[in-house]
């Protein structure tokens, strides 16, 4: 190995450091290129039609989600809808409030495959209070 050897194994190290794949993603910035909100956390969007995702095992429930269209930038999300029959109250070509889910490292949350953003309101109108009997829909 020798008595100065740590500069030349510092230069090997930073080299390789370009073959792990967490690394080279945050160096380069990918996951902000590819991140449909941009950096936001919240973005409006419009419904296009409202989905069912079936869950992973060991459940066998059918979640209800909706695919959204950003205002923003045009592109195609998953939601899903939270809340004990909200889905009523979402309808196809209503501006819908998504934002993340907040699953680990940024992934979907619990057992819905692929799905990564909820919705929190719909007409500006707070979805919670929608289903809870608190207020009604608002037209547009």
């Amino acid at each position: 190995m020798g008595l100065m050897n740590a500069s030349r194994l510092k230069k090997v190290r930073r080299k390789f450091r370009w073959k792990n794949k967490k690394y080279k993603v945050m160096k380069l910035g990918l996951y902000s290129k590819t991140d449909p909100l941009e950096g936001k956390s919240q973005a409006k969007g419009i419904v296009i039609e409202k989905v069912q995702k079936e869950a992973r095992q060991p459940n066998s429930a059918m979640r209800k989600c909706c695919k959204v269209q950003l205002i923003k930038n045009g592109r195609n999300v998953t939601a899903f809808i939270p809340g004990n029959l909200a889905l009523k109250f979402i309808d196809e070509h209503d501006e819908v409030l998504v934002e993340r889910i907040g699953g680990r490292k940024g992934r979907q949350k619990g057992d819905i495959p692929g799905v990564r953003f909820q919705v929190i309101k719909v007409n500006d109108q707070p979805l919670r209070r929608l289903w809870k009997g608190q207020i009604e829909k608002g037209r547009r």
